[in-house]
């Protein structure tokens, strides 16, 4: 195995750019995860390191190997596509012993190979099927197989899970963090699935207009977000307009005051988690009393959009059992809040919408 590094990486078109000074170092065996808004230059990059796009500035190495002008096939990394990329005529075997067979593997290595990337993948009884003959996720696997074989430094991964549905989404996304474990795998994945980027990431690259906003545990990216784009992208957030009036005090721009960490510096959005909101039915005046716009049931969870004065914030909190008050709140009823300020952050002002989720 080895690391990857990538250092300036830019990539321009015309006077449009794709990709602007993206510097990384993913260590041997991490697996890191490109994230962001489709166009936001992830698959751009990812494709850049696997040399199918060439850099207009920067540079890519791999276990300490300038690779930035290498072909593909030079790169030794293992790519899996959103598309899978089969060969439709060859059996599963023939698919997943193809990268060996144009590295001039000989016949008894490369059938034990490819027995062992299939033992992997749990498909070694398929290995004369043909992709057609199998499901969604045999498919994904096989092409998992295919990048596995031939032992690659880097395991690159397009969005992999796209064309599955939901529950065999969450299985594959769990078999493929495990393999990446069990080898030891320096792994790059795309996605624009946060929930996949959370669950199965070392650390994530949050990217948005080419540039990299961010980058570190998904617990940082979370918890302390480096700006509004990040805290509304990874999660939902409540980003709520402002100023910070005094110590711990931030005045919403519709004029309600609400409580922050009280060592905030100055900013003009309020971060606010909505399952850091606490929310009662209201039974008196109150500092934070405001009026439930709309109470919706997921099953485990349960959503109260709440207006305070003119601003929407949105509480998220455990379904409460049928006895309990909080189960008859319902729309126009009124309805206290309350955090602790330590879980509003204030982050500087940018261009983004900031209408309440």
């Amino acid at each position: 195995m080895g690391t990857l590094k990538l250092d300036g990486l830019n990539k321009r078109y015309g006077a449009s750019t794709a990709v602007e000074r993206v510097d990384l170092d993913v260590a041997e065996g991490e697996f890191v995860s490109l994230l962001g808004p489709s166009g936001c230059g992830k698959t751009t990059t990812l494709r850049m390191v696997a040399g199918f796009i060439e850099p207009s500035a920067g540079r890519v190495l791999i276990a300490g190997r300038d690779v930035t002008t290498a072909p593909p096939y030079a790169r030794n990394t293992g790519m899996v596509f959103q598309s899978y990329a089969l060969f439709p005529h060859m059996s599963v075997g023939q698919n997943v012993g193809f990268g060996l067979e144009m590295r001039k593997v000989g016949r008894a290595e490369r059938d034990t190979r490819v027995r062992e990337a299939l033992r992997l993948v749990q498909l070694e009884h398929l290995a004369e099927r043909l992709p057609r003959e199998l499901s969604g996720g045999q498919q994904q696997r096989v092409a998992l197989a295919r990048a596995l074989v031939i032992n690659p430094a880097v395991f690159l991964l397009d969005e992999p899970l796209s064309n599955l549905d939901a529950k065999l989404r969450a299985e594959v996304r769990l078999e493929i963090r495990e393999l990446q474990q069990r080898l030891g795998l320096t792994t790059l994945f795309v996605t624009h699935d946060q929930d996949e980027a959370l669950a199965m990431s070392d650390r994530l690259v949050v990217l948005e207009n080419g540039r990299v906003q961010q980058v570190g545990s998904a617990e940082d990216l979370y918890e302390r977000p480096a700006n509004a784009f990040v805290a509304g992208f990874v999660g939902r957030c409540n980003l709520l307009a402002g100023t910070l009036e005094g110590q711990g005090r931030f005045r919403l721009d519709k004029g309600a005051l609400v409580p922050c960490a009280p060592d905030a510096i100055a900013g003009t959005l309020l971060a606010l988690r909505p399952e850091r909101v606490a929310i009662t039915p209201a039974e008196g005046a109150g500092d934070l009393v405001g009026t439930v716009r709309s109470v919706t049931y997921l099953g485990a969870q349960t959503e109260y959009h709440v207006d305070l004065d003119g601003t929407g914030i949105l509480a998220v909190r455990p379904t409460p059992p049928a006895h309990d008050p909080l189960r008859r709140l319902a729309s126009g009823d009124r309805a206290a809040l309350h955090w602790e300020p330590a879980a509003a952050r204030l982050l500087a002002d940018d261009p983004l919408d900031r209408s309440s989720p």
